[in-house]
This record gives structure tokens, C-alpha cells and sequence, in this order.
């Protein structure tokens, strides 16, 4: 089991599989990317799959999720899906994605054992895309989530970020156009995790900001703490169902209290948070020979030092120095 000390108990499991991507979005990396990590301090596929099943079969781990950077551009990546869904006792199985890969791996990965996936889009308009993102690729993106529904990784959540001046004024239109396409759509507030460190809280889109404008053409009714659970998204019944809109308000609306989650980078480091300033390393206890034992014992002693939350309401809190590209969000 994975408890802290404030009697958390850590199920869900988030793996980067890499710290690269394919966009430049604004909110996560500059243009010309970033320094990205050698392959030799990344995990080999073995490495991961042996850590998960420590994690799975010693820890109580029920969820894993696949992260990145961008996690279809990790070479091995069917394989570890069909290796970890082949675990006992078998966890469930998701992948958050930028959507442009899965027009071609998304049948490939129903058949691994991937159960569903969340894929990023924030905006309906190809030039505001393109603004965001500093990439021409919406059109996949839009043929991945199809994919995506068409291989049965359901249900297809896509999460948005609105950024002022950019997308702000989207929020009923994305919402209309996910429940005509049977998608779940999830907005989030802007983090702190750009790795130019801009930004600001001052000027935010808010989850009340987000609400007053879909209330404007849609009735929103509260599904309930009872239904939320330790899920990070409230969420809200639209027009008496069956479709629901979620809101994870990071920022305003903290939700640490209730945190079940886990990190694993893509070069071996378990983080607490994904605002943690501090790492635990389990890649050189592997390379060193450790038996998965003792990488149990390492990894309960990381999380029984987590944070009873990540602050970001508080004036003197710092920002993580890794952008989330290398963390896995």
C-alpha cells in the first residue's frame, strides 16, 4: 500500500513514457523545445513494466495511466500496453494523448489492452490550433478522436485548457460539439507548469468563468461528491444527461484532500505531485540490482513523505523545474 501521513492511500499510477513531444503548445514549452533527456537515462521497456507490476502487484496500484511528454511516440509502446494489461491482478489501462498518433495505433491498442484514453484538443478552430500549438495538425487530431470512439477506447474524454484572448469564448461550442460526438469533454484550469515559468494567475480562465459561459446555452445540473470520489473533475449532468461536462479546477478549486495518484517520470523518478519540487529515484535501485522488494520499501517511503497539498493558493509557492512535458500530466 501507498499511504502518507495524512492517511491518502496512493491506486492510480501515472507513467511518462517520454519527455518528448510533437507540439510546442504555449502553456507547456517554448517553440524550439526543450533539452530533451539522453536515452540512456530513460526507462528501458522492461524497466517500466517491471516497476508497474512492483507497483501493481506490492502497492495497490488499480490504475495505470500512460503519459508523456507525448506518449505515442515511444517506440514501444503496444507492447508495454499488452505486457501491463497482462499483469495480475490486471489494472486498469489509459492513455492521455495529443490525439495526432492514434488515426493509426488506435485499433492497435484496444487490441493490447488499452481501456480508454483522454486526448488534448482546446479549441474547434484550425488557426487558433495553430496558435497554440505552433503546429498545423488539427484535422489529425480530430481524425484520432475518431479513431479513437471507432476502436472502442471509451469513453473518449478530451481535455481543454482556455487561454484568454485565444480560445476563452470556445467553452459551449466545444461543449456542443462533444456531445454530438459522443466525447467527454473535461476543461482545466492553466497550471504552472510552462517551462518559460510565464505563468500568471492574474487573468486566468477560472472554473467559475468556465461555468457562467456554459450556462449560457446549457443547463447544468451537480452530479455529486458521492460520484466524484477521488476523481479531479467535478462534474455536471448537461441537460438532464446523459452527457456530462467536467471541470478540474487545479488551481481554485484544489482538490489534494482527496488525491489518490502516483508518478513515475520517464527517467525512473517517483513523484509525489505533479507540483512535487523533490524526487525519489527507483531507476538506479533497478540498475543497481535491487529486488523488488526493496523497490517497494523505496517507493513507500517516497510517498509517505507527500505533501498535504501542492499550495498553488499559497504567495511563496515555486513552481516545479520540470515543465510537465517531463513529468506526465
Amino acid at each position: 500500500m501507498l499511504i502518507d501521513t495524512y492517511g491518502r492511500v496512493a491506486t492510480d499510477l501515472r507513467v511518462s513514457l517520454t519527455d518528448r513531444c510533437n507540439l510546442r503548445c504555449t502553456y507547456c514549452m517554448p517553440e524550439e523545445g526543450l533539452q530533451w533527456l539522453a536515452k540512456p537515462d530513460l526507462l528501458t521497456d522492461d524497466e517500466i513494466v517491471r516497476l508497474i507490476d512492483v507497483a501493481v502487484r506490492l502497492l495497490g496500484i488499480r490504475e495505470v495511466r500512460f503519459t508523456g511528454g507525448e506518449p505515442l511516440l515511444r517506440p514501444g509502446l503496444v507492447g508495454i500496453v499488452e505486457r501491463v494489461a497482462a499483469l495480475e491482478p490486471r489494472p486498469q489501462t489509459s492513455l492521455t494523448t495529443n490525439g495526432i498518433g492514434l488515426g493509426r495505433t488506435a485499433s492497435a491498442l484496444k487490441a493490447a489492452g488499452l481501456d480508454r484514453v483522454n486526448v488534448s484538443l482546446d479549441t474547434l478552430r484550425a488557426d487558433v490550433f495553430k496558435a497554440l500549438t505552433r503546429r498545423d495538425r488539427h484535422q489529425d487530431v480530430l481524425k484520432g478522436l475518431e479513431a479513437a470512439r471507432a476502436a472502442g477506447l471509451t469513453p473518449v474524454k478530451v481535455n481543454t485548457v482556455l487561454m484568454p484572448g485565444l480560445n476563452d469564448d470556445e467553452a459551449p461550442d466545444l461543449l456542443a460539439w462533444a456531445v454530438e460526438n459522443d466525447y467527454e469533454l473535461r476543461f482545466i484550469e492553466q497550471m504552472p507548469l510552462d517551462a518559460q515559468h510565464g505563468w500568471k494567475r492574474e487573468g486566468m480562465v477560472t472554473a467559475g468563468d468556465i461555468l457562467v459561459s456554459l450556462r449560457t446555452r446549457f443547463e447544468l445540473t451537480p452530479e455529486g461528491a458521492e460520484e466524484r470520489g477521488s476523481a479531479p473533475a467535478e462534474r455536471w449532468i448537461v441537460d438532464g444527461g446523459p452527457h456530462r461536462v467536467g471541470v478540474i479546477a487545479s488551481v481554485t478549486r484544489p482538490f489534494c484532500a482527496a488525491c489518490d495518484r502516483t508518478r513515475l517520470t520517464a527517467d525512473g523518478q517517483v513523484r509525489t505531485c505533479l507540483f512535487a519540487t523533490e524526487e525519489t529515484d527507483l531507476r538506479a535501485a533497478l540498475r543497481s540490482g535491487a529486488d523488488d522488494e526493496e523497490i517497494a520499501r523505496i517507493w513507500r517511503l517516497a510517498m509517505w513523505g507527500k505533501k498535504a497539498g501542492a499550495g498553488l493558493d499559497d504567495p511563496s509557492f515555486v513552481q516545479p523545474d520540470r515543465p510537465m512535458s517531463a513529468i506526465g500530466g
